[in-house]
């Protein structure tokens, strides 16, 4: 194979779910949005939905009509961006619920798809999607007569647990929504580490179930395994890529290997990057260009076939580290061209 293999694990996906629904005493959704963070959402939805996961959550409409067919009539499926203009067709014929973020979206589905089911969704600070205060104090109580299945909040800096904004959004989320019947929710991965008070009814993980950070104990999902086309000498003066980047000291053994920033490996990483041959580390040198990627394996003594960008010796986010850029980016930037392998 002249691509990358992508190895993605759904036994251990599975078992991160079922991990973090055990931290919890009410429902877990998944969020498979971003084709289930760059990994493919029907298959990682069927195996959520195969370890008790029964609510998704995706960013738009188009996104949950693909899940649709994936999952089949039964699920819920709920959307972020609400109900867009020219989205009441897919809500309707998917079965989508949208999660309404302001009253112009409110009058659009209660006109548009009269009796069809919706949740809300209350700005408590993040400032990103989401009806303020004032605007849910005036449609409140139409809003709740119309039997939303869910009202959620977001907040923005879970993954920081001693963050004072943690506890300033749950009160605020308090203020907003206590003495209403409609389930609530507040926590995704890292609402839900930071503790029960922020589970309230739903919780919505995301980045956890694929073995990102917060969650320190989740399994790892993915491995990416990067065949090398190419390996030469290199003398001591010599160069290696664009803009004569990179300059061998000693004589080197330089790997090119098939995967670049349009895999999703971020260009900018390149000084900082390292790969895997079993459990040593060896640099990328050089910039990273559209398709290549040279490796110094000199160290190895041997040329080899293979080298391992992520996997057991370097997880996704310190992947992104490299990048100084997150995870998330990571996942959902995993290039079209990898050849993906999927182990039960």
């Amino acid at each position: 194979m002249s691509t990358a293999t992508l190895n993605i694990n759904l036994a251990a996906l599975a078992d991160n779910w079922r991990d973090l629904d055990s931290r919890t005493g009410c429902e877990t959704a998944a969020v498979v949005k971003a084709d289930g963070y760059g990994l493919g959402a029907g298959v990682v939805a069927r195996a959520l939905a195969g370890a008790g996961a029964r609510s998704f959550f995706v960013a738009v409409a188009e996104e949950g009509v693909i899940l649709r067919k994936a999952l089949g009539e039964g699920p819920a499926i709920s959307v972020f961006s609400g109900h867009m203009a020219g989205d009441t067709e897919m809500i309707r014929d998917a079965g989508l619920t949208p999660m309404l973020n302001s009253v112009d979206q409110m009058l659009r589905h209660v006109e548009g798809l009269p009796g069809h089911p919706f949740g809300l969704q209350l700005d408590t600070g993040m400032n990103r999607l989401g009806m303020e205060a004032a605007e849910w104090d005036a449609v409140r109580e139409l809003a709740l007569g119309q039997n939303p299945r869910l009202v959620m909040s977001h907040l923005a800096c879970a993954d920081t647990p001693e963050h004072e904004m943690n506890a300033r959004q749950l009160a605020r989320f308090h203020e907003m929504t206590d003495g209403i019947d409609a389930p609530r929710s507040l926590a995704a991965t890292g609402g839900i580490l930071l503790g029960p008070e922020y589970h309230f009814d739903l919780t919505r993980p995301g980045v956890g179930l694929y073995g990102g950070l917060p969650f320190v104990d989740a399994r790892p999902v993915v491995t990416l395994d990067v065949p090398v086309i190419q390996v030469r000498d290199v003398a001591p003066g010599e160069t290696v890529g664009y803009a004569n980047a990179w300059t061998a000291d000693t004589p080197s053994r330089i790997a090119t290997i098939s995967a670049g920033y349009a895999d999703g490996i971020i260009r900018a990483m390149g000084p900082n990057a390292a790969l895997h041959a079993g459990s040593t580390g060896v640099p990328v040198v050089g910039r990273i260009s559209m398709d290549l990627i040279g490796v110094d394996v000199t160290a190895l003594g041997s040329d080899p076939e293979t080298l391992q960008l992520i996997g057991a010796h370097q997880s996704v986010d310190t992947v992104a580290g490299f990048a100084g850029t997150i995870g998330y980016e990571i996942l959902t930037s995993l290039g079209a061209r990898y050849r993906r392998v999927y182990a039960q």
